[in-house]
């Protein structure tokens, strides 16, 4: 069934608005997938807080020629059946959620990228990213790598005290 140009115009204008606010844009073959397997694809996005989107590839060309950030991107890769995995808030979490179904799913094929500031990524890039660690757990990281000289000097100053505390119950005890 044939969508409507109204239909249509309303599709590029949210597409317009969800990619330019993308800081990722992930987009992968999906040809041998049900559609009871691209709702649990959306299930687990959704609660990585990515936005999995089915659309004609020719719309996603249109919206991403009026964003000034794409305009130059080469957009050779939007060939076949893709379907798009978008953030807003994580450059990694759209490849690490399609990576993540494509190991129980391996008909889903990265096909490439579009990052927040319009470079074109392979496949393999995609792949890469995917291997990285999340940015809250980079985050967590870096905190626990700040918060390490604290817990040494507080557990050498506790290993002391009970030293002390086992000593004095010692000579109580005498």
């Amino acid at each position: 069934m044939a969508i409507s140009r109204d239909k249509k115009q309303t599709l590029v204008a949210e597409l317009q608005n969800t990619l330019a606010d993308a800081k990722m844009t992930v987009f992968a073959q999906y040809q041998g997938l049900s559609v009871a397997d691209i709702q649990e694809l959306r299930r687990s996005a959704r609660e990585a807080n990515v936005t999995i989107k089915v659309v004609k590839n020719r719309l996603v060309r249109v919206a991403l020629e009026s964003i000034d950030t794409y305009k130059d991107t080469d957009m050779s890769r939007l060939q076949g059946q893709l379907v798009y995995a978008i953030s807003s808030e994580d450059e990694v979490a759209p490849a690490q959620v399609m990576d993540a179904f494509a190991k129980t799913h391996p008909a889903l094929q990265f096909a490439g990228a579009f990052s927040g500031e319009g470079n074109a990524l392979s496949a393999e890039e995609v792949k890469a990213l995917a291997g990285l660690p999340s940015k809250n757990q980079l985050i967590a990281e870096v905190v626990s790598q700040l918060l390490s000289p604290v817990h040494d000097i507080t557990n050498a100053l506790s290993g002391n005290l009970h030293a002390l505390l086992d000593g004095v119950e010692a000579k109580a005890t005498n």
